[in-house]
């Protein structure tokens, strides 16, 4: 079974949920942006969490699907289009040989989805298919996808219940919506940082009142904030140290910096904030050019908003189980 890749689209490249093991050796996580997306694209199909999924950036591929498949969307509506019609993010479809997957113009959100049930066939790298386009490993060949490339896919046992564990999983996910998550314009969370004392009472109340722009200098790695300067009371050299998704680190011409999925195991400039781990997903929508605002909630508001989101990803966990 195998698709073939007739346009490659602006970025698109194999991700799950990253290689965590090999931090203490500098080795980057990698992974998805939108764990969520990720996630219920591939319960829709039946895939427990940890299958790879095609992670979709703004301009999509057109894929040729050279066998019988079912496929899901979620995250980013980037107009995707099966053999020319519509097709609509959240929803698992029967996909039949010599079709033709692509996009058009985008709606809303900056990443998609694509899962295909039973998932792609890799190699994986230090237990991951995630592709680090920068180390050149992972997924397809170490790189996004080009021209001409041919995927393979593994077989998967077809499953009465599929369609309705698929309803179930797009309720699980509007009901996790509904109750935790915000609208997409709302600001993002953050819980105070490691040295938010370091910084000046001006500062702190710039994160939330001022604005950021997200810089064109963005990417998978991090996104670098433009707006109001965060200032330290006094010049201060801090000690690398281990840092994660959502770490909003403050060099030295007081931009912050968001780091994202492809960031650096260890940093060395303050940190002022995190971004809580519920609102990472929403954040991964945004593209360079868009504005975000910032709000700060406690830390036992970020435990519970987190642990709400574990049991919506465990339930989707147990959905993908029963069908396999």
């Amino acid at each position: 079974m195998s698709i073939e890749v007739i346009k490659p689209g602006a970025l698109s490249t194999f991700q799950d949920l990253g290689r965590t093991a090999y931090r203490h050796l500098g080795i980057p996580v990698n992974g998805v942006m939108d764990e969520r997306a990720h996630r219920l694209a591939n319960a829709l199909v039946g895939n427990l969490p940890s299958t790879a999924t095609l992670e979709i950036t703004l301009m999509g591929p057109t894929l040729r699907f050279h066998e019988d498949a079912v496929i899901a969307l979620s995250g980013a509506d980037l107009g995707a289009l099966l053999n020319g019609e519509p097709l609509s993010v959240d929803h698992m479809v029967a996909v039949a040989k010599g079709s033709d997957l692509s996009f058009g113009k985008r709606s809303f959100g900056t990443r998609a989805y694509l899962a295909v049930r039973g998932g792609f066939v890799f190699d994986p790298v230090m237990g991951s298919a995630s592709t680090y386009t920068r180390g050149a490993y992972g997924g397809h060949a170490g790189r996004p996808l080009k021209k001409g490339d041919v995927l393979s896919l593994s077989q998967l046992a077809p499953s009465s219940r599929l369609a309705k564990l698929s309803q179930a999983a797009r309720s699980l996910s509007q009901a996790f919506d509904d109750q935790v998550a915000l609208p997409p314009d709302s600001p993002i969370r953050v819980i105070r940082g490691r040295e938010w004392s370091c910084f000046s009472s001006h500062a702190q109340q710039a994160l939330e009142a001022a604005p950021y722009r997200i810089s064109p200098q963005s990417d998978r790695m991090g996104y670098r904030l433009e707006g109001e300067k965060l200032e330290l009371t006094a010049p201060r050299e801090v000690i690398s140290e281990a840092v994660d998704f959502g770490s909003i680190q403050v060099p030295a011409d007081g931009q912050p910096i968001i780091l994202m999925a492809d960031r650096q195991t260890t940093g060395g400039y303050p940190k002022i904030g995190h971004v809580c781990a519920v609102d990472l997903p929403r954040l991964a929508q945004k593209m360079p050019g868009e504005t975000i605002r910032l709000t700060l909630v406690d830390l036992g508001t970020a435990q519970r908003l987190m642990l709400s989101q574990q049991r919506s990803f465990a339930a989707l966990e147990q959905l993908c189980v029963a069908s396999s």
